[in-house]
C-alpha cells in the first residue's frame, strides 16, 4: 500500500448541507411571520371558526409555495441538500398541506354555516354559487387531495413511475386555482397594497423557481452541450456502459457521484426518463453512465446506437466532495451502486478505503477498473463478495477492515436494503452523522 503525501486539511466553517437547510428554514419562519403580520394587519372576522379557516388558508399558500421550492431542482439546492432529500422534505410537506387545506375548508364552511343555520352541505354550495373563486378553490382541493391519495406509499408502489408523474403534474392546475381563488376571495390579499405585492412576489417566485429549474435551465444545457451517444461497451451480461460526447462539456457543471435524467431520444424510448449515475468522473469531453438491466428502459440500453441524440437533465444529487469534512474516506458499494463510487474515487484527494460488496466475483462490474484506480491513488480496495447472512459488513467486520473508519467520511452506495442496514452499522461504530454520505434515487417520494 501506498501513501498519498499531501493531504487536505478538514473543510472548515459552515458545511454547505447545513448552510442550505438554515437557509431554507429561515426563509419559511420569515415568511410565516409576514404571513401572520398581514392576516393580523386585515383584522379579525367576528367569527372565530372563520378566523381559523382563513389562516390555515394563508398557511397553506405559503406551504404550497414552498413545495414548488421544494422540487424546482434549483443546482445551488440540489448540489448542497441532494434532490432525494429535497423530494423526501416535499412529500412530508405535502400531507401538511393537505391537513391545512382540510381545516381550512372545514373551519370556513362551519364558520359562515353557524349564523345562518345552513348545513354544512348546503352552506358549502352556497358559498360556490356566491363567492367568487370558491367553485375554483374547490377543484384546487379536490385535485390535491388525488395527488395525495395516489402519494401514499401503499398507492405509490403500485404505480409506474409515469403513470404517477402524469397524475402529479395535475397540482400544478391545483396551485393555479389556488391562486386565483387567493386573488378574488382572499381578505389578507386585499388587504393593503403591500399585501397584494408581496403575495404577488411569492407566487411569481415559485412559480418562476420551477420553470427556471425544470424547463429553461434543461433546455439551456441540453441546446448549448449537443449530447450524443459515441459507444456502448457490455460490462457483462446484464451490465452496459454508454459513453457520450458533446460540445464544451468543460462548461457542464457535472461532478463524480451525481447523476442526471437520461433520455435517450429514439423512436421507442424518448419519452422515458431514467436516472443514471456518471460511472467515471466529468473530464470535460466525455459522459458515461454503466446501468445494470433491471427494466424496460435500462435494459434498452444495450440497443442503443452511437450517434443517437441524448436529452440529459441535470446534473443532479449531493453525492460527492463538496461535503467532505475529513482528510481520508470509506467508499462502501453495492453492486451496481459502484458506478459513483468509482467516479469519486477518481476525484478524492486523501487516503482511501474501498469495500465492494457483491453476491460472487462475477458480480463486480468495473473491479479492474477500481484496481486501477486503487493502485493510481494509493488506495486500498477489498472485494467483499458472498452470501447475505452472516452479514459480511456488520460492525465488527467494518472495523476489521477500516479500523479508523469513525475518523473518515463514509460515501455509500447500493441497493436500498444494503445502504440501510449498513447505515445502521456506521452509527453502531460511533462515525459521526456528518461524516456519512449516501443519496437515494427519489423522483416520486
Amino acid at each position: 500500500m501506498t501513501t498519498v503525501e499531501s493531504r487536505p486539511t478538514p473543510t472548515t466553517g459552515i458545511r454547505p448541507k447545513v448552510l442550505a437547510r438554515t437557509g431554507l428554514y429561515a426563509a419559511l419562519a420569515a415568511n410565516a411571520a409576514i404571513v401572520t403580520y398581514f392576516f393580523v394587519q386585515a383584522g379579525f372576522a367576528s367569527n372565530a371558526l372563520i378566523v381559523l379557516g382563513r389562516l390555515t388558508g394563508l398557511y397553506a399558500a405559503l406551504l404550497m409555495a414552498f413545495q414548488l421550492l421544494l422540487v424546482a431542482r434549483l443546482p445551488w439546492l440540489d448540489r448542497r441538500i441532494g434532490m432525494d432529500r429535497l423530494t423526501s422534505w416535499h412529500r412530508w410537506t405535502g400531507f401538511g398541506l393537505l391537513w391545512l387545506l382540510l381545516g381550512h375548508a372545514v373551519f370556513i364552511v362551519l364558520g359562515y354555516a353557524e349564523p345562518t343555520g345552513m348545513d354544512p352541505v348546503n352552506q358549502l354550495v352556497d358559498l360556490a354559487e356566491t363567492v367568487e373563486g370558491v367553485l375554483r378553490a374547490i377543484v384546487a382541493l379536490a385535485l390535491i387531495l388525488l395527488v395525495g391519495a395516489v402519494s401514499a406509499r401503499f398507492a405509490r408502489r403500485r404505480l409506474a413511475y409515469e403513470t404517477w408523474h402524469f397524475i402529479h403534474l395535475y397540482t400544478y392546475l391545483a396551485v393555479v386555482l389556488a391562486f386565483t381563488h387567493q386573488v378574488a376571495a382572499g381578505t389578507s390579499f386585499a388587504s393593503s397594497s403591500l399585501a397584494t405585492a408581496y403575495w404577488y412576489l411569492l407566487w411569481g417566485g415559485a412559480l418562476g423557481a420551477v420553470v427556471t429549474g425544470r424547463v429553461v435551465l434543461p433546455l439551456w444545457r441540453n441546446w448549448r452541450h449537443r449530447l450524443v451517444v459515441t459507444a456502448v461497451v457490455p460490462e457483462s451480461d446484464d451490465v452496459v456502459s454508454v459513453y457520450m460526447t458533446g460540445r464544451d462539456l468543460d462548461r457542464l457543471p457535472a461532478r463524480a457521484g451525481q447523476f442526471f435524467l437520461w433520455r435517450f431520444l429514439t423512436r421507442d424510448r424518448w419519452w422515458q426518463a431514467n436516472p443514471f449515475s456518471l460511472s467515471a468522473a466529468p473530464d470535460g469531453r466525455t459522459l458515461r453512465l454503466t446501468a445494470k438491466a433491471a427494466g424496460a428502459g435500462s435494459a434498452a440500453l444495450r440497443h442503443l446506437r452511437p450517434g443517437t441524440r441524448v436529452f440529459a437533465e441535470g446534473p443532479y444529487g449531493a453525492f460527492t466532495t463538496l461535503h467532505r469534512t475529513r482528510p481520508d474516506a470509506v467508499l462502501i458499494a453495492g453492486g451496481v451502486g459502484v458506478t459513483p463510487i468509482r467516479a469519486l474515487l477518481e476525484d478524492l484527494h486523501g487516503h482511501a478505503v474501498v469495500l465492494y460488496r457483491v453476491g460472487s466475483d462475477k458480480d463486480a462490474v468495473l473491479y479492474d477498473e477500481l484496481r486501477g484506480l486503487a493502485l493510481d491513488r494509493g488506495a486500498e480496495l477489498h472485494l467483499v463478495a458472498g452470501p447475505i447472512a452472516p452479514d459480511p459488513l456488520a460492525p465488527g467486520a467494518l472495523s476489521r477492515l477500516v479500523p479508523d473508519i469513525a475518523g473518515r467520511d463514509v460515501y455509500v452506495c447500493g441497493p436500498p436494503g444494503m445502504t440501510t442496514a449498513v447505515l445502521g452499522h456506521l452509527r453502531e461504530l460511533g462515525v459521526p452523522k456528518q461524516q456519512i454520505h449516501f443519496e437515494r434515487f427519489s423522483l416520486a417520494g
